[in-house]
């Protein structure tokens, strides 16, 4: 689906429906349901696929206002139906708006299948809302390109639109769905491996088959291979592990064309030489190029999982989110604020 089509964050969300009987479409329409819904306890279903439940995304839970939260850990794609179908026959109709599934782990794709297992378990009229947001990755790729959209605008004039950006630490969760996210903007993606072009092919198969975009992937395991990759590139966007320098100030300024370069990498050493942590546009020395910073794309990030989650607790219809969703609410974010270059 093309990023075009997410301007509402509800847009592919699937409409509550009622029961057949006359007696159920009453009960529906009525205030007292309307007040049972405000009055039900709001629960959260936490499925990680590793051993643990990020205690990150369990506080932020929680401040947005889920007052249970309860974690299911080493969960797979086939536990997925039946934990949704426990949620949900356990509750009156008119609290489904107010059970909520949050979809956790390290695995992009599988998070995606897990979020598609879960729409299609629902019964109507039974009903929860769920978020899959693997490793805060969805919501960190969200909030990356959308502060770099926001900045390559201010800096050249033009949006992402035909832009070639090259993402090093492509084979990470943030380095997949920033370059998704990136791709149906109309972007140009070149997705960088330092462990070689094999690695990338899942994400290539599944950018095309899924998600309707063209990556293409390289080795960039050299330094010369970084180097040319960023010579070629108009945006660099680097998701690589954290305490890892990737790129050179040398390597930028080889740079004609560069334009923006951001990292999420928030431990010393930076990911991008010379990029600071609160950096939102602020020129590197010496060169023409914009920088973001891990902070910076930090601040955003955390709004979007807040507001995302808020947005389920909110809804009286299901909502299934993942990082479409994420970056219309990150984009929104952004342009209320200018960038600062």
């Amino acid at each position: 689906m093309r990023m075009d089509d997410q301007s509402n964050l509800v847009s592919e969300t699937a409409a509550m429906q009622t029961g057949g009987s006359e007696e159920g479409r009453q009960q529906s329409a009525s205030p007292r349901r309307a007040r049972k819904q405000r009055l039900a306890t709001p629960i959260l279903h936490f499925l990680s696929t590793q051993a643990f439940a990020s205690p990150f995304d369990v506080n932020m839970a929680v401040d947005a206002g889920f007052k249970v939260v309860i974690p299911h850990t080493n969960a797979s794609l086939e536990h997925t139906s039946g934990l949704v179908q426990d949620a949900i026959f356990s509750r009156p109709v008119e609290y489904g708006c107010r059970t909520g599934l949050f979809i956790g782990g390290k695995d992009a794709l599988l998070a995606v299948d897990m979020l598609a297992a879960a729409q299609a378990a629902l019964v109507p009229p039974f009903q929860l809302s769920a978020f899959a947001d693997p490793g805060g990755s969805f919501t960190t790729a969200a909030a990356m390109v959308a502060l770099v959209e926001d900045v390559y605008r201010a800096r050249t004039g033009r949006t992402l639109k035909g832009a070639h950006v090259a993402v090093f630490g492509a084979t990470g969760v943030v380095g997949f769905a920033s370059s998704i996210i990136a791709a149906q903007c109309g972007a140009k993606v070149t997705m960088a491996s330092h462990i070689g072009v094999k690695a990338l092919k899942p994400s290539v198969r599944a950018g095309r088959g899924r998600f309707g975009v063209d990556l293409e992937p390289v080795a960039a395991g050299r330094a010369g291979d970084k180097g040319h990759l960023v010579s070629q590139a108009d945006i660099v966007l680097c998701a690589a592990a954290a305490g890892v320098r990737v790129l050179t100030r040398e390597q930028l300024a080889k740079s004609r064309r560069l334009a923006v370069v951001a990292d999420v990498n928030a431990v010393p050493p930076s990911g991008v030489e010379g990029v600071e942590l609160f950096d939102r546009g602020r020129l590197l020395d010496g060169s023409g190029v914009a920088s973001v910073g891990p902070l910076a794309i930090g601040d955003v990030k955390y709004k979007t999982q807040a507001a995302l989650f808020r947005s389920m607790l909110s809804s009286r219809d299901t909502v299934m989110l993942d990082f479409t969703h994420a970056f219309a609410i990150a984009r929104k974010l952004v342009r209320g604020r200018p960038a600062n270059t």
